[in-house]
């Protein structure tokens, strides 16, 4: 039994809740059910949606493409990067009647594989690879290579995850050209934008407004497709900051974060890349990154939707939360009523005071909203006493 189907059996103990009143963006395209179902378990709500849809192999008319290229005109050399990626090919091949002239084409020329999931896949349809990295980099494969002319030679790459604005191999594709070679790119489980834009849309705008407190990621081109789509609604300047302050991106893997890497967004990642461990580590994280705070005495957790007060959820209105949020900027600091009234985006004074009071009903006890005569408001900060 599997980490995650552990999670799931009813017969094992039920997790505790360290993720009440957090609300987490699942963006997956496959298993997302599973990984919705594992935060839930942990407390948390989620919005889920696909950011990608997967093109079904046997109708994948690019794929079918570089198959018969390939069958026609043998590569002098295969770069296979990834184990699931091949057997899908072959078994799309053996679909359309051309398995064993696809094999007997690759079997003519050099073969390299990636990493022994690759290796595996290859040694169990009758290919033997002539060198594999230990650590499954493309760029130990690339520099296994940037010894060899490979002018002139034609190289067949099994990719995998691409999309039309995600590549998820350019390093090594730019290097191969660079040492002469001609690349034949094999695009295995190409991904594309949903066919219903509105789940992806309700994620990007969440992230935006930070309507969430984290969003999961479980492959790259996920994260290029939420990146694309937001830069469409005009709203990636908004997203990006999101990502780098309020909301905390997870990512199953360091390859799967390498969009956000290239924008100097920072990603927090599992030791293993596997579901289980994802949801494990927002379950861990996410509280120490916003922990709760000790005011007036109650234990107040402040939460994207709303917060949590001495261990139990409470929904605030839009309003409330963003005062919420601008007197939990510093704990304790004064806010002036001018401030609050400019957040508030009104010019009535009292609008302020009643904003207050609601925030004050909405966490249950008023006292955690202290006023400081004349000058604002502030949250009741228990002192620390060593």
């Amino acid at each position: 039994m599997t980490a995650a189907q552990k999670e799931q059996d009813p017969m094992t103990e039920a997790p505790s809740r360290p993720l009440l009143g957090f609300t987490v963006a699942v963006t997956a395209a496959r298993r997302a059910d599973e990984l919705s179902t594992l935060l839930e378990r942990r407390g948390g709500a989620v919005l889920a949606a696909p950011a990608i849809a997967m093109v079904p192999l046997a109708d994948d008319e690019r794929l079918r493409a570089a198959t018969d290229e390939l069958i026609a005109n043998p590569p002098d050399l295969l770069v296979a990067t990834t184990g699931i990626g091949l057997r899908g090919w072959l078994e799309a091949a053996e679909g359309w009647g051309v398995a064993e002239g696809l094999l007997a084409a690759l079997a003519a020329g050099r073969v390299i594989s990636r990493g022994p999931k690759a290796t595996g896949a290859l040694r169990a349809a009758g290919l033997r690879e002539e060198w594999s990295p230990p650590s499954e980099s493309s760029a130990e494969v690339l520099s296994h290579l940037s010894g060899t002319d490979l002018t002139g030679c034609r190289v067949a790459v099994q990719l995998h995850g691409a999309t039309d604005a995600w590549d998820p191999n350019p390093g090594l594709l730019d290097g191969l050209r660079a040492l002469g070679a001609e690349i034949v790119p094999v695009p295995v489980y190409r991904w594309e934008r949903p066919a219903d834009l509105a789940g992806l849309d309700r994620i990007v705008e969440a992230i935006a407004t930070a309507d969430v407190d984290a969003v999961t990621f479980t492959s790259a081109p996920a994260v290029a497709s939420v990146l694309e789509r937001a830069a469409d609604l005009g709203l990636d300047g908004a997203l990006r900051a999101a990502l780098s302050g309020p909301v905390v991106p997870y990512c199953v893997g360091p390859v799967t974060a390498t969009p956000l890497d290239r924008l100097g967004i920072a990603s927090v990642t599992p030791e293993r890349m596997r579901l289980g461990a994802l949801a494990r580590l927002v379950e861990q994280d996410l509280p120490e990154r916003r922990p709760d705070r000790s005011l007036a005495g109650h234990t107040v957790g402040v939460r994207a939707r709303g917060a949590v007060v001495d261990g139990r959820a409470r929904e605030l209105t839009p309003t409330s939360i963003v005062l919420l949020r601008i007197l939990s900027r510093e704990p304790g600091a004064v806010v002036s009523r001018d401030e609050l009234l400019t957040a508030l985006g009104g010019d009535d004074p009292h609008a302020v005071e009643a904003a207050v009071a609601r925030l004050r009903a909405g966490l249950g006890h008023k006292e955690i909203i202290a006023t400081v005569v004349k000058r604002g408001y502030r949250l009741a900060v228990d002192e620390v006493h060593e």
